[in-house]
């Protein structure tokens, strides 16, 4: 097996020599790559590699995709193909193809390739490195044959980036064992779903179903199997895990995610942070090792806000955030939560409830893993990213009334059209947000009500979601946002509402946090990619009342989350976990 001690030492001819094939018939990747020794890991190395591609033009690139074979080309075509490739599509039974599917990808490979320009790329050995399944590559040929020519070039690239990563692990005789289990558990809890998304193949979650209950006994489960000294369902519906320190008076390392999930949702928005530090104590525990802190695991019972109208239940009653008001919500089939709790088994009141509430002087600070749910790192080909700040938001309900009239008979000039003067705010969002760093603005609902294709409309409806890094920058958007709508309706002879629905604050990263978390990713042979999170997570409750910091792991397909194609590779799987792992050996040194 090869070494790193091997390919630093090597002449940089040998160097090529050893990576030969890696990056099929293009070893110019490993000569540009050479002058970026020493590696001091393999994800270095994989980097070093990565960057030689990404500086290297778009000629090269593009002569570096036209080098990969046709998927199935030996059947189809008795193409020769080097070893890896017709060892990784044998690996995907496209050596067995039906003459029904040959003839499918047949027709798709030249249809993909008289758009684009380039074979249809794809690592068919999959995020888990052990083979996708026939169905699951035609079907992805599929959907990237609609897509944009741009996007699709930065995906095959990023493919190629995969199945490079792939065959450096199998020349080195690397596995990301642990990362593989992480991804095996987000499957096996994908088993369980709700009703009417199950039968459809699809991962729904919401709070107290019998789904949500199945996850929670599977990852208690998990827990004790694990070694945590303690493991438990709490009033709300955490599973809460303890793994005690060498003393068990010690103070605690806060760290989890949340195991509900929005609609036909992905398999590892919010689990992938619960998942990772299992792993981490299920090593500490086989190695017999306790560290000079506790570190308790909380997977949140609820984030998403699905089934009923309060968001943040679970990390909510840690802080002491749990509103009494919210036990009489009822969901769409009249289910008031209280309800819903104890045919759960929970005891549904507030005494039970309020005892959850933590004592911060009790712990370090709380970490969170997650999955970007964005397409920074995988645009960069990064597999980690440190999280400066988690954006505060705004959010408003708006309409604007104007007169319903004959869209025939009414001149263009004596036209009061509230869809209209909604569009300018749209654009106006936009190009406001756009202008401004680390704000985003959207308008995601537009509705004319009793609209009609003949009428100028008299009202229209609208949602802002106005996000930044900071208070002050959100406000001055949703400040602006609204003068320009005053001057907008002011103009055009218009009246208007709006509604704020939600203010949440930003919670940036405590500092010190914030670097452990660098140091991690330093320690791993990455560059540190700092960015701020536009989605909202449990870390920003535990910022109310301690320190926090969260690590993003690169999403594939575009970072694309709440969504089936939501995925990550057990590699950046296992990463992570070395990144936590680090965190918590340079904590145990402090």
């Amino acid at each position: 097996m090869l070494t790193l001690d091997q390919i630093n030492a090597a002449s940089a001819t040998d160097f090529v020599a050893l990576l030969d094939g890696i990056y099929e018939h293009s070893p110019w990747v490993a000569q540009a790559a050479a002058a970026q020794r020493p590696c001091a890991t393999l994800a270095a190395l994989k980097h070093s590699l990565v960057q030689a591609v990404r500086q290297a033009g778009r000629e090269r690139q593009l002569a570096l995709l036209r080098a990969h074979p046709e998927l199935a080309a030996k059947a189809a075509l008795a193409t020769p193909l080097s070893a890896a490739s017709a060892h990784e599509q044998g690996q995907a039974g496209l050596a067995a193809c039906t003459p029904q599917e040959l003839a499918r990808m047949r027709q798709l490979n030249a249809a993909y390739h008289a758009r684009f320009g380039w074979p249809f790329i794809l690592a068919v050995r999959g995020p888990r490195g052990h083979g996708l399944t026939r169905a699951e590559i035609i079907a992805t040929l599929e959907r990237r044959l609609a897509g944009h020519a741009d996007f699709e070039f930065a995906e095959a690239l990023r493919q190629v980036h995969r199945i490079a990563e792939l065959r450096l692990g199998d020349r080195f005789g690397v596995q990301p064992r642990a990362g593989e289990l992480v991804c095996d558990r987000a499957e096996a809890l994908a088993a369980h779903s709700d009703p009417g998304f199950a039968e459809l193949g699809q991962l729904t979650v919401t709070y107290l179903s019998a789904a949500h209950q199945a996850c929670a006994r599977q990852l208690q489960a998990w827990m004790q199997e694990a070694g945590f000294d303690e493991a438990g369902v709490d009033a709300v519906g955490n599973v809460v895990g303890v793994y005690h320190g060498a003393a068990r008076s010690a103070r605690r390392l806060l760290t989890g995610s949340h195991y509900d999930t929005v609609r036909n949702a992905g398999r590892y928005d919010g689990r992938l942070g619960v998942l990772v530090p299992l792993a981490a104590v299920r090593a500490l525990h086989a190695q017999g090792r306790r560290l000079p802190f506790g570190i308790e695991l909380l997977a949140f019972a609820e984030e998403e806000g699905q089934r009923y109208e309060a968001t943040f239940i679970g990390s909510g009653a840690l802080t002491g955030d749990f509103d009494p008001a919210w036990l009489e919500q009822r969901d769409a089939d009249g289910v008031s939560m209280r309800e819903a709790m104890r045919a759960a088994g929970l005891p549904g009141h507030m005494p039970a409830i309020a005892a959850l509430e933590r004592d911060p002087a009790r712990y370090l600070g709380f970490v969170e893993m997650h999955i970007e749910q964005g397409p920074v790192l995988d645009a960069l080909d990064l597999p980690l990213g440190v999280v400066t700040s988690i954006n505060g938001g705004r959010r408003f309900l708006g309409e604007v009334l104007g007169i319903a009239s004959h869209a025939g008979t009414t001149p263009m000039d004596r036209r009061h059209d509230a869809a209209c003067a909604v569009a300018e705010l749209v654009l106006f969002v936009e190009r406001c947000a756009a202008a401004r760093p680390d704000v985003v603005g959207t308008v995601g609902l537009l509705q004319v009500p009793a609209g009609s294709i003949n009428v100028v409309p008299g009202r229209c409806r609208f949602s802002l979601d106005l996000r930044a890094t900071t208070d002050a920058a959100r406000d001055a958007l949703a400040a602006d946002v609204r003068a320009e709508l005053e001057r907008i309706c002011a103009r055009r002879g218009l009246a208007f509402t709006l509604e704020s629905t939600l203010c949440a604050a930003a919670a940036a990263s405590a500092p010190a946090w914030q670097d452990r978390w660098e140091a991690a990713v330093r320690a791993l042979g990455l560059p540190v990619q700092r960015l701020p999170s536009g989605a909202g997570h449990d870390a920003m409750k535990l910022h109310e009342v301690m320190p926090q910091a969260m690590l993003f792991v690169r999403g594939g397909n575009a970072g694309i989350s709440h969504n089936p194609l939501e995925t990550i590779t057990a590699d950046d799987a296992e990463l992570a976990l070395a990144a936590f792992t680090h965190l918590l050996e340079g904590l145990a040194r402090e």
